[in-house]
């Protein structure tokens, strides 16, 4: 873990702009959303709202499944005072570490990197100017494409994320898809081109190439969170950067994490159902071919998570 400074990382020069430490925001919303312990209650079918959930806000990449961090991460935080950014990284260290990652030592390299602004716009423009291919390496699957990354460098929202992730051999790590301008050997075999995969399980139904996220870049505007408390912006950040989060989610009908910028107070931290999303979608095997069965073979995880969830609490 560290806070690093991000020109050595990602920039050719910093940025220093003041940020604020955020504060607490107060006057409660009349429409509350459905907290995951109050399904059943309600009538509403939990397998379904949870199917419901995942399909709202799971992001993956075109024709790619779903992909999670797989062992180590390392946070960075830039342009933030000591004391926030600190607990910025310890807490999403702590919600990786509930999920089976592992942190990273103090001096470790950041592949999580959180960068505050008072312009994040103007920010989001010059890193993808100066270091374009930190958001899009060229290999297959890897992002979420041209049209995504202007939407990011375009959006207005108080926090926007970037990832890259991998097409990756569940059994050795190693990477499943060619980087342009990398080869094996000499490269004078086109053979040479493309990653060596050994199937040890061949089938039309499941598969051990999985997606592996191995970078996130996330961009605070600093003005637009400033009236969050720092305990709801590091649970926000951690959500967003565990898991592939679309930025465009309407997820108004579920009490999340998600939600803290609309409902303040029904978001005072990372929820029931973020906490099952994120066990679920890190419990999951991820082990089906189809696209659709594995998101199904997700919220499945996710249905047990939440019952583990209740377990725990009435321990």
């Amino acid at each position: 873990m560290v806070v690093f400074a991000l020109a050595a990382v990602l920039l050719a020069a910093p940025f220093q702009d003041p940020a604020p430490s955020p504060v607490p925001q107060s006057a409660p919303d009349p429409d509350s959303p459905v907290a995951l312990e109050d399904v059943e209650i309600t009538g509403k079918p939990l397998d379904r709202m949870i199917r419901n959930f995942v399909n709202e806000v799971a992001a993956p990449n075109r024709g790619r499944g779903l992909a999670r961090w797989q062992d180590d991460i390392c946070v960075g935080v830039a342009n933030l005072r000591n004391e926030p950014a600190q607990y910025i990284v310890d807490r999403v260290s702590t919600v990786a570490e509930d999920v089976g990652l592992t942190p990273g030592q103090p001096g470790c390299t950041p592949n999580i990197m959180i960068v505050a602004s008072g312009d994040a716009a103007a920010l989001a423009q010059q890193l993808v100017a100066e270091r374009g291919r930190a958001f899009r390496m060229g290999g297959s699957g890897m992002d979420r494409g041209g049209v995504a990354l202007r939407a990011f460098q375009a959006s207005e929202a108080p926090v926007r994320w970037w990832q890259v992730s991998m097409p990756t051999d569940s059994e050795t790590g190693m990477r499943a898809v060619r980087i342009p301008g990398e080869c094996r050997n000499d490269c004078t075999d086109p053979r040479d081109m493309a990653p060596v995969t050994n199937v040890f399980a061949a089938s039309r139904l499941s598969t051990q190439i999985v997606d592996t996220i191995f970078r996130t870049i996330v961009i605070l505007d600093v003005d637009k969170v400033s009236d969050l408390s720092v305990v709801q912006l590091a649970d926000y950040v951690a959500m967003v950067t565990l898991a592939q989060i679309d930025p465009t989610a309407d997820t108004s009908a579920y009490s999340s994490i998600l939600n803290v910028f609309e409902f303040p107070d029904d978001a005072q931290g990372l929820t029931d159902w973020d906490k099952a999303y994120l066990t679920g979608l890190y419990d999951a095997e991820r082990s089906r071919k189809n696209q659709r069965a594995g998101r199904t073979e997700i919220a499945d995880s996710i249905y047990r998570a939440h019952y583990g969830l209740q377990d725990d609490e009435a321990d």
